[in-house]
């Protein structure tokens, strides 16, 4: 065997340990990367205190849990418009029109049950077709037409709003007439008992809905794209996602859940009214979804943190209500967590400068 050299040698003898840089992380930087992480935090610890403020202010009336189950009842419509709202803000993209959607579609299913006797099966699946109709709609534009998706929901929430007031004259189909000729229009409607606690179709609908949707986004290559997509489109395109085909889902399956929470909608309400279309449901779910913390700028944030943002809300305004605050509170306060979710948002995108 040869003789080593005597460079060798030296290096034989020499110090093998690799360079390593120490990074002392400060208690805020550490809460910076939590969040970032877990992006459901955030809204989870607002709802928590907000949960204790209310409940220490008004006492043991507010942990009751007949308050606590009203208070999902009232944001389940909500909550399911959210998700659908979620799906699209995922993409760096938002949906006007699904309140309108959600609205319409409610209409054609009271339509087809009631006015025109169709079978209740038959009237609410035209109902989710005429729903996914509006949203592939919005996703073509959005998608293959490359418009701005502020503008082309714009118009088309104009657009379905006029039908909508047009095609049902705006009259309103009756509770009574639902009840009669359609009584599967009102099937979230139904209640039942945990222990003291009263719960609805609609509400398990809601937490079923976001459970799937949570596990489709976190645990399928579609979930993925759609993260990618709204993180950065030119990006995605270029490692092969066919962004064009997944925007134009995601938008589709923003209308179908507009038009499911329109069956949702039919069995909280009762009667089904096109005047609702005036209501600010879309408005909610955006105010939900942001205060859920989802980035405005896409890409970012879980749709569980959408149901906590819903609750949210549900639990400031029951809250004031039962202080007999007066009514415009409620509104201030949805503007301060409103800024404050998307500086919260801000701060936290920070971390992946």
């Amino acid at each position: 065997m040869a003789q080593a050299q005597e460079f060798e040698k030296v290096l034989s003898s020499s110090d093998t340990s690799v360079a390593a840089f120490d990074e002392h992380k400060s208690a805020v930087k550490r809460a910076q990367h939590f969040l970032h992480s877990t992006p459901a935090a955030v809204p989870l610890i607002v709802l928590v205190l907000a949960i204790i403020i209310f409940g220490i202010t008004i006492g043991g009336r507010f942990f009751s849990s007949y308050t606590l189950t009203l208070i999902l009842q009232q944001i389940a419509i909500v909550g399911i418009l959210g998700a659908a709202q979620t799906l699209v803000i995922l993409t760096a993209g938002i949906d006007l029109s699904i309140g309108v959607i959600m609205v319409i579609s409610a209409v054609i299913m009271g339509n087809c049950a009631v006015s025109y006797g169709m079978p209740a099966v038959l009237a609410v699946a035209i109902g989710l077709l005429a729903g996914g109709a509006c949203g592939l709609l919005n996703g073509v534009l959005v998608a293959y037409m490359k418009l701005p998706p502020f503008i082309v929901t714009l118009g088309t929430w104009n657009i379905v709003m006029a039908t909508n007031f047009i095609y049902s004259a705006n009259e309103t189909i009756r509770d009574t007439d639902v009840d009669v000729q359609a009584p599967l229009l009102h099937l979230f409607a139904l209640s039942f008992k945990v222990g003291t606690a009263v719960l609805t179709l609609g509400v398990i609908a809601m937490v079923v809905l976001v459970l799937v949707l949570w596990y489709v986004l976190n645990h399928t290559a579609w979930g993925r794209h759609v993260y990618a997509v709204g993180d950065d489109q030119e990006a995605a395109k270029l490692s092969g996602i066919q962004t064009k085909k997944v925007l134009m889902t995601v938008y589709a399956l923003a209308g179908l859940i507009a038009a499911f929470a329109a069956w949702v909608s039919i069995g909280r309400n009762g009667s089904i009214s096109p005047s609702a279309a005036v209501t600010d449901y879309n408005l909610q779910a955006i105010t939900a979804t942001v205060i859920g913390g989802i980035s405005l700028f896409g890409g970012r944030g879980s749709i569980l943190g959408t149901l906590f943002g819903a609750m949210i809300v549900g639990v400031v305004s029951m809250g004031l209500n039962m202080l007999g605050a007066d009514p415009q509170w409620k509104v201030l306060l949805t503007g301060v967590l409103i800024i404050g979710a998307v500086a919260i948002d801000q701060w936290i995108r920070k971390v992946s400068a």
